[in-house]
């Protein structure tokens, strides 16, 4: 295929997704947690079907922001519209939290910075996962605030996140090994491969006590975490006693590409779907949804 017909191919299939947005319902509101003793609001993106549920709910988490020196990215809100509408045409609500300092949330955005902040993300190990376990207890508060919601089937629950939200999930589910229903890892990791610490593995096998299978998606050409890495902190957590599926996918484009699969659902459709299917949760979708 040549580069003018990729362009177009992919210029039709964002303007696809566009028009199908229409058939989900996009809410955003603060979420008044307590984390640490701190009373903060975080923001909340929210997708769902028509109806009034309750809905099976998948809660996906965000990444980091690159080299973390551009703190402008900070107040980005992030927002997987392409991952929401497949799963709202299957009939999940799907909710986006962002944690303090990100996406127009409350607080101090502190996960894993070098002491002078200006130089972004640190390789430390020890900054590093005390940011980790920041972004943790902002998820166990988010959480535990979403499930309470009346339209939520709190029985049919996933977590799932891109990057350092991938990681997160898997990690947050060995903690809570009896809630979620199963775990989403979209080229997960924490710090990058350049770091050449033990922070991503140690962070992995967290995850290793939770009892079900869980989705590892990864890319090539991931500037972040190539494939040869990657593999190697499944491996790890694999024999740390997780259970899970490691897929792996060749987008179109150039280096970097890899760290975006979950914009393109013709990458792994078919995967989520036999994953959800396996776990016993929706996964067909609902024409009801597809004709609005």
């Amino acid at each position: 295929m040549n580069r003018a017909r990729v362009v177009a191919v992919g210029f039709l299939l964002a303007l696809l997704h566009a028009l199908a947005g229409a058939a989900a319902a996009q809410e955003r509101s603060m979420l008044p947690v307590t984390i640490d003793g701190e009373s903060v609001k975080l923001a909340v993106i929210t997708y769902k079907p028509p109806g009034d549920g309750p809905f099976p709910v998948l809660i996906f988490h965000h990444g980091s922001t690159g080299s973390g020196t551009d703190p402008k990215a900070f107040a980005r809100p992030f927002d997987p519209f392409v991952l929401a509408h497949w799963f709202v045409a299957r009939g999940w609500a799907v909710v986006l939290p962002s944690r303090r300092g990100r996406g127009g949330s409350e607080g101090l955005y502190d996960e894993g910075f070098d002491e002078d902040r200006t130089r972004g993300y640190t390789c430390d190990e020890t900054r590093a996962l005390a940011g980790a376990e920041r972004a943790l207890a902002d998820i166990d508060a988010a959480s535990a605030a979403i499930l309470a919601w009346p339209f939520i089937d709190r029985t049919r629950f996933i977590v799932g996140g891109q990057s350092r939200g991938g990681i997160l999930s898997i990690a947050w589910a060995g903690r809570h090994p009896d809630e979620p229903r199963g775990v989403v890892n979209f080229v997960g990791g924490w710090s990058g491969a350049h770091c050449q610490t033990a922070v991503n593995q140690r962070l992995f096998k967290m995850g290793a006590t939770f009892p079900r299978q869980t989705l590892w998606l990864y890319g090539d050409r991931d500037f972040f975490y190539p494939l040869s890495y990657s593999s190697e902190n499944f491996a790890s957590f694999v024999a740390a006693g997780g259970r899970g599926t490691f897929q792996t996918f060749e987008p179109l484009g150039g280096v970097g590409i890899g760290h975006l699969i979950y914009r393109d659902d013709s990458l792994w459709s078919p995967t989520m779907d036999a994953y959800l299917a396996e776990t016993g949760l929706p996964h067909d979708r609902r024409e009801q949804v597809l004709r609005q």
